[in-house]
């Protein structure tokens, strides 16, 4: 594995298991908001759809590391607002 591919899936992981951390802990020990087991998950499925989809390219201009680093961040604040207006 190249150095650059870990760094970027180290980056992404981060920031997926991050926000799934964030989103339990405002849920379950803060009690802000209720949130179901799955919806907390979401993340992580951003992840795995990261991880899935890195089969040797080409790749185009959007499909960049922070690209889905942000996109498993705003997964989270969907759940977060979903979860507090219902």
């Amino acid at each position: 594995m190249e150095i650059e591919r870990a760094r970027d899936d180290v980056l992404v992981a981060a920031a997926a298991g991050g926000t799934t951390i964030a989103i339990a802990l405002l849920s379950g020990v803060v009690g802000v908001v209720e949130v179901a087991t799955l919806p907390t998950l979401a993340p992580l499925a951003v992840y795995a759809a990261y991880l899935f989809s890195r089969k040797g390219g080409p790749y185009g201009p959007l499909d960049d590391p922070r690209n889905w680093a942000v996109t498993a961040v705003l997964a989270g604040v969907v759940v977060l607002a979903a979860a507090a207006v219902f």
